[in-house]
């Protein structure tokens, strides 16, 4: 079943980062399935007061699309080199969005979009079969869920400090 928006306005996005754990990312380009794997690590990243997020300084032409009805995809260029993937949550006008951070042996944000194709194309589109990417649910729940500090964001203050980064244990 492909997760719809409905699923994603949930506006726990802690929640969502969590359960988006063992579901199924697929990737689709010119008619062709070229990926298809269990999401194994995810971060959540909620609203402007969490220092980590894109947008504690406010809206801006990079970020505005965080600030969308959650279920369409945040995809930005990281220290000019990688693409990350992200899924906007919860309702319009609060900016939240859950980090694909690994998939089916794949570890690696960056990796994961390098693996996807993904880039900027994607910016603002929905998570549905017509775009080439989505997320399916099969029913399958990890057993064992390791649950840490999100990576890389020490310039976050008391933020960086959160348990918001989610991994299927092994």
């Amino acid at each position: 079943m492909i997760l719809d928006k409905s699923y994603f306005k949930n506006s726990d996005t802690i929640f969502l980062a969590q359960d988006l754990l063992g579901k199924i990312l697929v990737r689709k380009i010119n008619d062709e399935i070229i990926f298809c794997g269990r999401i194994t690590e995810t971060e959540a990243y909620h609203g402007e007061m969490d220092k980590a997020c894109h947008a504690r300084n406010g809206k801006t032409k990079r970020n505005e699309v965080m600030y969308s009805e959650g279920g369409v995809w945040y995809v930005y260029l990281c220290y000019g080199i990688h693409w990350l993937l992200n899924i906007v949550t919860g309702e319009a006008d609060f900016p939240a969005a859950v980090l694909i951070r690994g998939v089916h042996n794949i570890n690696g944000p960056g990796r994961v979009t390098k693996h996807l194709q993904v880039d900027n194309h994607l910016y603002g589109k929905s998570s549905t079969f017509e775009t080439g990417l989505w997320i399916e649910d099969d029913g399958f729940k990890p057993s064992k869920i390791e649950i840490t500090p999100r990576v890389g964001i020490d310039y976050a203050g008391d933020s960086a400090s959160n348990l918001w980064r989610f991994v299927i244990k092994r």
